[in-house]
């Protein structure tokens, strides 16, 4: 396996630059996932690395050698693309064979190569069946399997599940998963969805038009968010974002509070020294942070327009006094049957109006 190093990466058409200066280093054996919205540039990132897209500045090193000008059939990766890309005249052990069969792979070799990839996948079963006779997730399986017989240095993802229903999402998250640990391998995987970052990376990076917002592990961007961004694309339902402004300052900290609420008030500790007196900010409060009314550093009270029961979880959508939108978690046995709901705000964060975070 290898590692991957992106060095002040960019890409642009014409004058609009899609990626701005990306710097990445991915470990050897890593899962690193690229994750943000639509159009944020991790497709195009993912394609640079595989040398389907050329860069418009930077390098980018895979184990150790810089392949800005080498072929991708040359540069030790397998591709997994969103659409299986399956030919459909052919067996699943034609599939699997086909792309070691065109470079005149010795015929053992590309025997022993199917047969393992089929054993880890457990399609061999399969073997005699065309694409049209197999499920999404056996054909997603497939595609995966014709990317392990190349036996790459990388892995490269493309957003594999995003065509698979919502069960097969889950059972494929679990095969890509494990399949990493059993190869060991470097694994580069995009997505817009933030669940599959969540449960598959070791780090994730996180994208918006073309910058990298922040680079970490799943639970240090989830906890340590650096920016609003990242706070609100990191977890679901979204991080609750309430207006405020700082009303004291002592040795705990800033007192801040939420807008419409005078009662509403809470110290938020800073390392830095904090915003002016006045100065307006944001509070971010996760829906899992909200407690019982009086546990917390304040209390706040939200009519309830919609609940979601969720199994032994609900969610209520909610609206402060102030006209603030927020979801509330709560354990299903202790939603309120009435229209409004008092709770207290357990943990917070505090961002500035750029969206920064202060710490």
């Amino acid at each position: 396996m290898a590692t991957v190093t992106l060095t002040n990466v960019a890409k642009r058409f014409g004058a609009f630059e899609v990626v701005h200066g990306a710097n990445i280093d991915i470990a050897d054996g890593e899962f690193v996932v690229f994750v943000g919205p639509s159009g944020c540039g991790k497709s195009t990132l993912l394609r640079m690395i595989a040398g389907l897209e050329d860069i418009s500045g930077g390098e980018i090193a895979i184990g150790g050698k810089v392949v800005n000008d080498v072929e991708p059939a040359d540069r030790g990766i397998a591709m997994v693309f969103q659409s299986y890309a399956l030919y459909p005249h052919m067996s699943v052990e034609q599939n699997l064979s086909f792309g070691l069969r065109m470079t005149g792979n010795p015929k053992a070799d590309t025997e022993r190569r199917v047969k393992r990839a089929a054993e880890i996948l457990r399609i061999s079963e399969l073997m005699d069946r065309r694409p049209k006779k197999l499920s999404g997730g056996q054909r997603q399986r497939v595609a995966i399997g014709r990317a392990i017989v190349r036996e790459p240095q990388v892995f490269l993802f493309d957003e594999p599940l995003s065509n698979l229903d919502a069960e097969l999402r889950v059972q494929m998250r679990v095969e890509i998963s494990r399949l990493h640990k059993e190869l060991g391998a470097t694994m580069v995987y995009v997505t817009h969805d933030q669940t599959e970052a969540m449960t598959l990376a070791d780090r994730i990076v996180v994208l918006r038009a073309g910058h990298i917002e922040q680079i970490g592990r799943p639970l240090e961007l989830y906890d340590n968010p650096d920016n609003m961004f990242v706070a609100g694309f990191v977890g679901s339902p979204k991080m609750n974002f309430i207006k405020a402004h700082i009303v004291g300052r002592d040795e705990k900290g800033v007192m801040v509070e939420l807008a419409g609420e005078e009662k509403t008030r809470i110290t938020q500790p800073l390392k830095c020294a904090g915003p002016e007196l006045g100065s307006k900010v944001i509070v971010g409060v996760r829906p899992e942070h909200f407690g019982s009314a009086g546990e917390g550093d304040a209390d706040l009270t939200a009519a309830i327009d919609v609940v979601e029961h969720l199994g032994g979880t609900s969610f209520l959508y909610a609206r402060t006094t102030h006209g603030e939108d927020v979801v509330i978690q709560r354990d299903a046995a202790k939603v309120p049957d009435t229209s409004e709901v008092t709770v207290s705000i357990r943990k917070s964060y505090l961002f500035d109006e750029k969206g920064l975070r202060l710490r």
